[in-house]
């Protein structure tokens, strides 16, 4: 029988011979990881959505409190403002541009990179430590929404953090204030991207009892404390937004306009269960239990077609890990062994963050983008880093077949990267067969040098690890050179085209959305005639990240500036915040994007519309301008103006803003516009006959 030890935390591990090679491989990792998040960032807004509202929180103080996507605080974002605040930060000192928008992303990236080292070094050694960086550095889902606006970024620093300050109370007598920051950070993350940051509680409290040498009574009481402090730290922007005196913007997302509804609504039990607004299902039609964009949901989700490619890489690794750890665990227990509590809370802190939260994305009905996928890139790299040290120590007893597992976990992780690639062998094959190629002669290495000399076994476990990364690090690698980054800054992939979340944008079965372009981005017939992209006009996805005008849209904005420049709203654009970001990006004229994000929102209602035109203070309404204004219905379908629909293809179940709730009340803005205001003649404005827009003065 296989005797394992189990091994007290490495807190403190001395630095033997004066060697200072971790701090450089340290160095090295984060300014790898530096290297990927920021190459070519400044040549992209990446999620206009965000990068418009950013613009627009820079101007007052209400703005950029509640987060609005306009200058005159109609309507916000469909998310918590903190992920914002920072973008907003960034502008202030390198002004509005793209870099100053990306900026802060990558420097969170790389920031999350050092703080799960610091983490994992605590409990498992600067070995594990230093595995677990190059993974989350090298994930290749983690470098491309470090790349984009999108809030997951900060979202998956923040819980970092909170699992270093975790970490900090295993075995600790005097805790309790480093719970509270753990709890604290949490409620950060809870403002940056609502209940997806409450994910990994059951962990954090499992971890805690675990790793907890204070009696039970204590337990219970910092467990008290810390519940406080999450409440508060979670609660205290939705109470002041519920607070705040009218009129204030409105909270897009919402069903009415408050932050509670966003957070137990559209952006919190939404996700999970679907409902309206959240493209879910569960089974069978375009949606698949996630909108289309993450596939069928069920226990493979994780490795299926669309997610396979940005985090599934090492989650076979890693259920070997966690395995072998329980049956050791096990057996410890049995055998009356004592509980190495540090030891033990990091096992249940980390392989609880993956199995909890890979199950809630696995089976969430709601929507599921891809990138949602980067909040378990922490714990991957965790137990990936955590177990190959323990595989190599077992590999180098003398005694057992415990060291068969780490030649079979390599075997087995370059066989599933080789059948992902195999998915699309059209794109970059050579990584898999270069990592078949590798770990074929790591195994043969490992087993001849299990008996031979050091250096040859330490020479296998390079090489493995080597095959073992080599096709997420080109993914990841491709993907920074590049640029490509699935449907743009929107829904940001890695990898080839694959369902709705890959790069060429393709729907469900490879189909392209009806009515987007071969970059299956943006639709044809941009009021210019043009098919290229960047026009500015954003079909149902939007935020692609080049949000160029074209010439005649630029002419409009000169007319509405000449006109209306001096009024509260001179132009507002119904049918989507999308179709007005370009607009905000490429001016200084307030624009309001009506109905926010796909133009659902009840923002601005009819009635400020009347308020706004009897006040003399709403210049002109831009119809065809977005996702639904101007739009006519075509095979049960709402589409722009010029764009066809081929197939009869329907839209995603439970689609905002596409003949449901939201469309109606798109509707109702329109029909008013065209009884209040009166049509401009294109060529008033230097539009062409055949534009799809259509321009109305309402002062």
């Amino acid at each position: 029988m296989t005797t394992v030890e189990i091994q007290p935390a490495a807190t403190r591990v001395p630095n033997r011979s004066g060697v200072r090679w971790p701090r450089w491989a340290l160095a090295a990792t984060c300014a790898l990881s530096a290297a990927l998040y920021c190459w070519g960032i400044g040549g992209s807004w990446a999620n206009s959505y965000y990068s418009a509202a950013v613009k627009s929180m820079s101007q007052s103080f209400e703005t950029f409190f509640f987060g609005s996507f306009d200058a005159a605080g109609v309507v916000t974002v469909d998310k918590p403002p903190m992920a914002l605040w920072l973008q907003v930060l960034s502008v202030q000192v390198f002004g509005f541009n793209q870099f100053a928008v990306l900026f802060p992303q990558a420097l969170a990236g790389v920031a999350a990179v050092f703080l799960l080292h610091r983490t994992v070094r605590r409990w498992a050694g600067e070995h594990a430590a230093l595995l677990a960086a190059l993974v989350l550095a090298l994930t290749p889902i983690t470098v491309v929404i470090n790349r984009d606006n999108n809030p997951d970024t900060l979202l998956v620093l923040l819980v970092v953090a909170a699992a270093y300050a975790m970490t900090r109370t295993f075995g600790s007598r005097n805790a309790t204030g480093w719970l509270a920051l753990a709890a604290f950070l949490v409620g950060c993350g809870f403002l940056t991207k609502m209940l997806q940051a409450w994910m990994v509680l059951p962990a954090f409290i499992a971890a805690y009892l675990i790793g907890s040498r204070a009696g039970w009574g204590r337990r219970v009481l910092d467990l008290g404390v810390a519940a406080a402090v999450l409440l508060v730290s979670s609660f205290w922007w939705v109470v002041a937004t519920t607070l705040w005196p009218s009129p204030k913007p409105y909270i897009g997302g919402s069903e009415d306009g408050s932050a509670w509804d966003l957070v137990f609504g559209y952006n919190g039990f939404g996700r999970i269960f679907g409902g309206d607004g959240n493209m879910g299902g569960g089974s069978g039609g375009p949606s698949g239990g996630g909108g289309g964009f993450s596939g069928q949901s069920g226990i493979l989700r994780l490795f299926n077609e669309q997610l396979a490619g940005q985090i599934s890489w090492l989650l076979p690794l890693c259920a070997l890990v966690l395995i072998a750890m329980l049956v050791v665990g096990v057996r410890h227990w049995r055998g009356g062994g004592p509980l190495e509590r540090e030891r033990a809370a990091g096992w249940v802190l980390w392989g609880g963050w993956l199995v909890v939260i890979g199950l809630m994305f696995s089976f969430a009905q709601g929507t599921m983008h891809p990138y949602y996928t980067t909040m378990l890139a922490p714990a991957v790299g965790a137990v990936v880093g955590a177990g190959v040290v323990r595989f190599w120590r077992w590999y180098r007893e003398p005694q057992g077949k415990a060291w068969l597992l780490l030649p079979v976990g390599l075997a087995i992780t370059v066989a599933w990267a080789m059948v992902v690639v195999a998915r699309d062998l059209s794109w970059h094959a050579w990584a898999g067969y270069a990592a078949v190629g590798a770990g074929a002669l790591a195994v043969v290495v490992l087993v001849v040098g299990r008996r031979g000399r050091a250096g040859l076994a330490k020479t296998g476990l390079v090489l493995s690890l080597v095959a073992a990364l080599m096709v997420p690090t080109a993914w990841s690698a491709i993907g920074a050179v590049s640029g490509q980054s699935g449907m743009g800054g929107a829904n940001p992939t890695a990898g080839p085209a694959t369902g709705m979340g890959g790069p060429g944008g393709r729907g469900p079965g490879g189909m392209r959305p009806p009515g987007m372009g071969g970059d299956g981005m943006r639709p044809p017939g941009t009021g210019d005639g043009s098919n290229e992209p960047g026009a500015g006009q954003v079909m149902i996805f939007g935020g692609m990240g080049d949000e160029s005008l074209s010439d005649e849209q630029r002419k409009l904005l000169d007319y509405v500036q000449a006109n209306a420049g001096g009024l509260q709203v001179p132009l507002a654009v119904e049918g989507g915040a999308h179709g007005a970001a370009a607009y905000i990006i490429n001016s200084d004229l307030t624009v309001v994007g009506m109905g926010g994000f796909t133009g659902s929102d009840d923002a601005p209602s009819v009635a400020q519309l009347t308020e706004w035109k009897q006040s003399g203070q709403l210049g002109f309404v831009l119809l065809g301008g977005g996702m639904g204004g101007g739009a006519r219905e075509r095979d049960g379908m709402r589409l722009p103006n010029g764009v066809e629909s081929p197939g009869g293809m329907q839209p995603p179940e439970g689609m905002r803003g596409a003949g449901g709730p939201g469309g109606q009340l798109s509707s109702e803005r329109e029909e008013w516009v065209k009884q209040n205001c009166t049509p401009v003649d294109p060529a008033a404005w230097g539009g062409s006959a055949d534009t799809s827009q259509e321009l109305y003065a309402c002062q």
